[in-house]
């Protein structure tokens, strides 16, 4: 039985976090037992992970407040724990995990990335710095560094990570639970009291300026100036009308009539069959969790060019360049304009290319792999620099 100890920053409803749960869930229990840390208190996700037999502890780090002491109470639990492999996740969790197993034993860490961009003017001061102490550490304090996306590992070269250590896995998704269901569909727009024929663009991501909302919404006044009877879906972490930012933006747009806020939802799969389009607006990404899942569930997308966005949809929908609201309105023109039977094929197309590529029985494989030759020493050979590409598709 191999150990394998994860040290998150937090367990909270965002992409690493997600995809660590869905990891961790499809993990072999007859060869791997896991142990979750969180180093603050969000825990949002604990519940899920406890309810499969995962041990989940919190830290009870201050976000802005750092505390030498809580790095030798996580040596003291490395220690008690003896994983096999410690897997840290995100910035500032690589830095303290690493410095904490250092501490504690030789034990291998692996350590997770989740950005391909960096912006002093957007990124806070505290992670710009940790980041840069990561990558002056790399070489000393990870054995592997995984990245999400292709874009994710060209950034961190860049930045002087050690590229030798580098590689990408990238997000995965489980085809049973992500996929089309006509019943969600007639369920959502029940819910949203519109009718089951309105075509409706939604995008989920938590309010930040990487997500770029302000985009996304000047692209809906121009397509609401023409089409008025579209209705759009915002949903995500502080997506609600309370949000006095979002909703002034909303307000200037004039669409406060047919944009609807649904906060943090717990029923992802369902939201995204029961839309028409799926939409990222945003500035950056590495690999964004929300298009794999809008493919899986059959609803064709529109992105912008960042981060891997580009290379998950492929031919399967269309990329736009990033905070350009009249490129971003054109977009759901064309598929609108395309018509039930064609955003269909696109969207058969789009599922398909998640069950080849970013299947998630194949990326917990690439993991389980990565651990057994951590924990028994027998890590050797060419690291992964991308994913497989995936054929162009032509829904005519």
């Amino acid at each position: 039985m191999i150990k394998i100890m994860h040290i998150i920053t937090t367990l909270g409803p965002a992409g690493a976090e997600t995809m660590l749960c869905r990891m961790v869930s499809g993990m072999d229990g007859a060869r791997f037992e896991n142990e979750i840390v969180s180093l603050t208190g969000i825990l949002d996700l604990a519940e899920s992970m406890q309810g499969i037999g995962v041990r989940v502890r919190t830290l009870g780090m201050k976000a802005s407040v750092p505390n030498p002491f809580l790095v030798v109470r996580l040596a003291k639990w490395i220690r008690e724990s003896r994983p096999h492999v410690v897997h840290t996740w995100m910035y500032h969790a690589n830095l303290v995990g690493a410095f904490a197993a250092h501490l504690a034993s030789d034990v291998p860490v692996v350590w997770g990335i989740h950005h391909s961009v960096l912006d002093p003017l957007v990124d806070k001061r505290r992670t710009m710095l940790v980041n840069r102490a990561c990558a002056l550490l790399s070489r000393r304090l990870s054995a592997r560094i995984v990245c999400c996306s292709q874009a994710s590992l060209r950034l961190h070269k860049e930045l002087g990570y050690a590229s030798e250590k580098l590689e990408v896995v990238p997000n995965g998704f489980d085809l049973e639970q992500v996929k089309p269901d006509p019943i969600a569909r007639a369920s959502l727009r029940e819910e949203l009291g519109i009718p089951k024929d309105t075509l409706l663009i939604g995008m989920a991501a938590r309010f930040h300026p990487h997500k770029d909302h302000c985009n996304f919404l000047q692209a809906a006044a121009l397509l609401h100036e023409q089409k008025p009877e579209i209705q759009f879906l915002l949903c995500g972490l502080d997506i609600r009308w309370q949000n006095s930012q979002l909703a002034e933006w909303i307000d200037a747009a004039g669409l406060r009539d047919c944009c609807h806020l649904l906060g943090v939802r717990q029923d992802m799969p369902r939201v995204f069959a029961g839309i028409d389009i799926a939409t990222t607006a945003s500035r950056s990404e590495a690999f964004p969790i929300v298009i794999g899942e809008a493919m899986a569930c059959g609803t064709p997308c529109v992105v912008t060019d960042v981060g891997d966005s580009a290379i998950i949809v492929g031919q399967t929908g269309i990329v736009v360049a990033p905070g350009d609201p009249n490129a971003l309105a054109n977009a759901w023109w064309k598929l609108i304009d395309a018509g039930p039977e064609i955003r269909g094929r696109l969207g058969v197309a789009a599922r398909r290319r998640v069950q080849e590529h970013f299947a998630i029985s194949n990326i917990v494989a690439r993991y389980q792999a990565i651990y057994t030759q951590l924990a028994t020493g027998t890590l050797h050979g060419e690291l992964s620099h991308t994913f497989p590409p995936v054929c162009s598709v032509d829904p005519q």
